[in-house]
């Protein structure tokens, strides 16, 4: 049952709060000084994660309008997206830590203040998703929103014990204004509503979001989705008795994303969505979607003939 968050209540609460092609599992590992931070010297809060895809994530790119008023304001490789819901700003996702400050000059560039940014949806509690969002939220003001599973690992700033990927171990920064919702729940603000879609598998708290923008007397159906390949710390096994609640986790989020409206599909990894920044094609989240099963379907058939990763 979709239940409607109530947007005073929750900015009430923050004074008391006080891939496919383009990702492959990374442990998060980090430099000695930022080179990107908007901060004098080092800013423990942008310090560049040291990672191998860096300079293909975060290949610059320039705003762009998707649909209404919804825009891309990430990079070549990291998805981040900007809602104008006419009373403030959502953002959705963070990227890497040292990612945040070309962000909000994106943001800048579009003429709007990093200020008004009220809320940040957060797909999933990993580094190249989530390392960002500390800062973010220093700089905006913003309060963070995930899935409640999810939450945790952003309060943490580290996998979660469930976390395929947990065998990498490391540390990002940690966001301590963070609010968990439930699968369904709505998001209003403005002329806005966002739903969070549950979509485990890639971690058990991935969340993709979904909105309505229009144009005139068109409208679209907008999906955000969350990471939906499998993988993981090398000798981690999908196989495993272990590993049933993420191999049903996977089978949830695929009739998720096969039953939703998605005129436009944003992935958080750009590649995983197809060519370019995102999927306008018909079927697109269906298509999102078998890809992730094929890579499941070989990653498991491949442990039961005796391999791993």
């Amino acid at each position: 049952m979709i239940r409607e968050m109530a947007v005073a209540a929750l900015l009430a609460s923050v004074g008391a709060m006080a891939g496919f092609p383009g990702e492959t599992a990374h442990g998060p590992r980090v430099a000695g000084v930022a080179g990107a931070s908007s901060q004098v010297g080092d800013d423990p809060l942008t310090r560049p994660m040291a990672v191998e895809r860096a300079p293909t994530w975060l290949a610059p790119r320039p705003p762009e309008k998707l649909f209404g008023d919804t825009w891309l304001v990430g990079f070549g490789g990291l998805s981040v997206a900007l809602i104008d819901t006419g009373a403030g700003l959502v953002l959705v996702d963070g990227a890497l830590p040292q990612a945040a400050p070309a962000i909000l000059d994106n943001v800048r560039a579009l003429g709007f203040e990093p200020k008004d940014i009220k809320f940040i949806l957060s797909t999933e509690p990993h580094f190249d998703h989530a390392g960002g969002l500390a800062a973010l939220v220093r700089d905006t003001g913003a309060t963070v929103v995930a899935s409640a599973h999810a939450a945790e690992g952003l309060r943490t700033g580290a996998h979660t014990p469930d976390d395929p990927q947990l065998g990498y171990g490391g540390t990002w920064p940690r966001v301590t204004q963070v609010r968990g919702v439930e699968d369904g729940e709505v998001l209003s603000l403005g002329n806005t509503r966002i739903t969070a879609q549950a979509t485990p598998g890639h971690t058990m708290g991935s969340m993709s979001w979904s909105w309505t923008a229009c144009e005139a007397e068109t409208c679209k159906a907008i999906v955000f989705a969350s990471s939906l390949n499998p993988v993981s710390f090398p000798g981690y096994r999908y196989t495993a008795p272990s590993s049933a609640g993420i191999l049903n986790g996977f089978t949830q989020s695929y009739r998720r994303l096969d039953g939703l409206a998605c005129d436009i599909l944003v992935s958080a990894h750009p590649d995983n969505a197809g060519d370019g920044r995102y999927d306008a094609r018909p079927g697109a989240c269906r298509t999102y979607v078998e890809r992730s099963r094929r890579s499941l379907a070989a990653r498991l058939a491949t442990e039961r003939e005796g391999g791993g990763n």
